[in-house]
């Protein structure tokens, strides 16, 4: 008899895990959701600032040059405003392949969470097959 309730308790923890590692994945997947919308939202905003860089580079260096700040436009100089834009483009760079490097370990962490869960599943089949043959 108490070799029956041993494998049940077996099923039952191997079922706890298995909920656990569930879990485990899901945070790892709604991380990943994020860091593609993260990552989409930079893109754009690189796209954008190198858009603005090509404009400036087409203005003669007397032309005028203005930045919204707030409801107000403030002149800026031409050199300033293309090393500000510089300075946008290396950030967003950065933040991108800081990004991309992130979302690479949560991508093995996931494909690692699945293969345990795989695994474990495996084994709570193979526990059950053997309660079903006895």
């Amino acid at each position: 008899m108490a070799s029956s309730s041993s494998p049940s308790a077996a099923a039952r923890d191997l079922q706890k895990d298995l909920e656990a590692k569930a879990n485990d994945l899901s945070k790892i997947q709604k991380d990943i959701s994020k860091n593609h919308q993260v990552r989409k939202k930079y893109t754009i905003q690189l796209g954008e600032n190198e858009l603005v860089l090509k404009e400036l580079e087409l203005l003669k260096e007397d032309a005028n040059v203005y930045k919204l700040i707030g409801p107000v436009l403030v002149k800026q100089d031409l050199a300033e405003a293309n090393a500000n834009v510089r300075k946008r483009i290396e950030y967003i760079s950065a933040e991108l392949k800081r990004l991309d490097s992130t979302l690479q370990d949560m991508e093995e962490k996931q494909n690692s969470k699945k293969e345990a869960i795989f695994k474990l599943q495996q084994r709570i089949q193979s526990l059950q097959a053997g309660k079903a043959k006895t």
